[in-house]
């Protein structure tokens, strides 16, 4: 009798603890897919707000942060290119794209002058960011990207570049 205690006693247990593990995986989930739709809601917010300044010059007039004078209609480029970029993050924050597939699309990316010009003229605004946050982390891949673009020796862009490595 005694030892069919200790069993159940010890059965027991473990299905509590299982049970704590299968709450503890639930509220894990939970908690990603909130933050998974908070991101998409903040990607949306952004996005919606580039539209209006790239309709709007009194609202493009807003964003214009560059160190020198950057015509309406570059500036208005400029914002295109950051709402691509900004797209091609929240693909990879989402889990839509691993980090070569992000690498991927920024490597096409570069291969547009206007975009190449943008990266170069908002690299200030890249400076205030965290060095440990995960967007300082992918401007920087993004900087050693286009640095090898420029100084690749080859017209095969394609194969330009280290990837990251997951």
């Amino acid at each position: 009798m005694v030892t069919q205690k200790h069993w159940m006693r010890r059965a027991g247990y473990a299905a509590v603890a299982g049970l704590g593990f299968a709450c503890g995986m639930l509220t894990t989930r939970s908690t990603h897919r909130s933050r998974r739709a908070a991101l998409t809601q903040q990607h949306r917010l952004h996005f919606d707000l580039l539209c209006r300044a790239m309709n709007d010059t009194a609202l493009a007039a807003v964003l214009d942060t560059y160190d020198s004078d950057v015509p309406l209609d570059k500036q208005r480029q400029y914002l295109f290119a950051n709402a691509l970029y900004i797209n091609a993050l929240h693909a990879h924050r989402i889990g839509a794209l691993d980090i070569e597939e992000l690498y991927g699309h920024l490597r096409v990316m570069c291969q547009n002058h206007i975009f190449r010009d943008y990266w170069e003229a908002t690299r200030h605004h890249r400076a205030s960011l965290h060095s440990s946050s995960t967007e300082a982390q992918l401007g920087r891949m993004m900087d050693r990207l286009a640095r090898d673009l420029a100084e690749a020796d080859t017209d095969e862009w394609w194969v330009v570049g280290e990837p990251p490595t997951p």
